[in-house]
């Protein structure tokens, strides 16, 4: 009968100080009340920075295409290596150039790209790697938080423990000689790496902290992927969203970039994909990435602010 007791006294005992022990932690720790709230854009209407991704306006000069960008009240510019390289190459200073997309009240949060940095063999891997360094070189310049590495040269035989090998090596190339973050990037027409499912194995198994992945709605729809399995994620994984849509009566199979049309103008379920994001955690930026030549021959500046207004509206419809 004592050892009963004595029993009942421990449990008592234990499960009193088990209480206390919650009682503290939960103390310790924030309400919700009293958390920092989630930052907000636009005023306030987006949960996320909208960025426009410089090939929505092609063919304007880089400088026209920060003015725009700027004057329709973005939030950050994509740019593309080849404007960049070729600012440089007309005498143009990068990290001059970052101030003045800072000073507009913008940022970078990537840009296109890492042309050709994962070819199949050690001797072409490593051959690349001058050009690979000149371009993270460039884009840390001028202020990127992230270059995008796209899995080319393009081969159906494309290995992707080979691949995984290679994203980690640029992870640690970009990381400790330039400062910069090498997110992968999935193209849904290549042969190779077209799917998320692909990405996502190559980020992973690279085995760096920092892996992360560049989306694009047009590549989830192009490659087949679809978007149910979105919000099967960590938000953290992804660097930078692409953002566009596709017309309902566009043949999957074969269709190309040009097909893209601003967000809403097409029947990609965009808002459903905007909630999941929300849910998972996403915080990086959605960015306007068109290559519709009809938008391309019109003036820069009425695109860019159609561009942003519809992705006002799609974030507003998704009530996230």
């Amino acid at each position: 009968m004592a050892d009963h007791l004595s029993r009942r006294g421990f449990i008592k005992s234990t499960t009193a100080a088990g209480a206390a022990l919650g009682a503290a932690g939960m103390a310790a720790t924030p309400t919700a009340a009293s958390a920092k709230p989630a930052a907000r854009y636009q005023d306030g209407l987006s949960p996320w920075p909208l960025s426009m991704n410089t090939s929505t306006i092609r063919p304007a000069t880089l400088q026209e295409k920060i003015k725009v960008t700027a004057e329709a009240g973005w939030d950050a510019i994509e740019p593309w290596i080849d404007d960049i390289n070729k600012y440089e190459e007309e005498g143009g200073d990068l990290k001059a150039l970052g101030k003045e997309i800072k000073d507009r009240g913008l940022f970078v949060p990537n840009v296109i790209g890492l042309w050709g940095c994962m070819p199949g063999t050690q001797e072409e891997w490593e051959a690349s790697l001058e050009a690979t360094r000149k371009r993270m070189r460039q884009c840390a310049d001028i202020g990127s938080q992230h270059v995008a590495a796209i899995p080319a040269p393009d081969r159906e035989d494309f290995d992707i423990k080979w691949g995984a090998e290679r994203y980690r090596d640029l992870l640690k190339i970009g990381r400790e000689e330039y400062g910069i973050t090498v997110a992968f990037e999935f193209i849904g027409f290549l042969k190779g790496i077209y799917r998320f499912g692909q990405a996502c194995a190559i980020a992973l198994d690279s085995n760096d902290p920092t892996a992360c992945l560049i989306n694009d709605t047009f590549h989830l729809w192009r490659g087949g992927s679809g978007f149910n399995n979105l919000g099967k994620i960590d938000g953290s994984l992804i660097a930078n969203f692409h953002w566009n849509d596709v017309p309902a009566s566009t043949v999957r199979e074969g269709a190309g970039d040009d097909v893209r049309v601003y967000p809403g103008d097409g029947d990609l379920p965009l808002e459903q994909a905007l909630r999941d994001l929300k849910r998972i955690g996403f915080d990086k930026t959605l960015s306007l990435e068109v290559f519709n030549r009809e938008y391309w021959k019109q003036d820069p500046k009425v695109v860019s602010e159609t561009g942003l207004r519809k992705m006002r509206e799609c974030i507003e419809r998704a009530q996230v």
